[in-house]
């Protein structure tokens, strides 16, 4: 049990027979009446996002989760397959649970949230910033670097990202996971 003064961004909370994972927080205080806590909540096992209100010191019901290790291994009718990286027990996980699917390729590391109550996992995160390849672009202009033109690149797991101008096929690049949006060029 944990009341809202517990209330920490990032929390698994249970609220009307789902689960949430608390995105923003804050706390309303009035002269007259007493201090209110808000969150906005994003759901771990839909799709919905929801804003709620409690008055101070109300009981909420976090959930307790762990972070694992899981390597990417495959994809088939069953979803995607990970590995756990420690006991090397597999999990197959559906595309709604990973937050970047377009992004993930074979051997690659990610880490997952799994609810400890139900040993189910919650969701999968990759990291921040991940290295591929670009597989497909047009042709780049040579010089042409002072402007902030963009232009769309196919890398090496089927996404489409929009690039510089300069950046050729065969390159890698570095890309943000959460936004989808080019880093910077890396070079081999």
């Amino acid at each position: 049990m944990a009341n809202t003064s517990d209330i920490s961004r990032g929390m698994i909370i249970k609220q009307d027979g789902s689960l949430y994972k608390v995105i923003e927080f804050g706390e309303n205080k009035t002269a007259r009446a007493a201090a209110k806590v808000w969150a906005k909540l994003k759901g771990v096992d839909n799709n919905r996002s929801i804003e709620v209100t409690w008055n101070s010191g109300e009981t909420i019901y976090p959930v307790r989760v762990e972070r694992h290790d899981f390597q990417f291994l495959y994809k088939d009718d069953t979803g995607y397959n990970f590995m756990n990286t420690e006991s090397f027990e597999q999990i197959a996980v559906q595309e709604a649970v990973i937050d970047a699917p377009q992004f993930l390729k074979e051997g690659d590391a990610v880490s997952a949230l799994i609810n400890t109550e139900t040993d189910q996992p919650m969701s999968i995160e990759l990291p921040d910033k991940i290295v591929v390849k670009v597989t497909y672009s047009e042709p780049g202009v040579r010089g042409d670097t002072a402007t902030r033109t963009l232009k769309p690149a196919t890398v090496e797991t089927g996404a489409t990202v929009m690039v510089p101008l300069f950046v050729n096929e065969g390159e890698l690049i570095r890309i943000n996971t959460k936004t989808g949006d080019y880093v910077e060029r890396v070079k081999e």
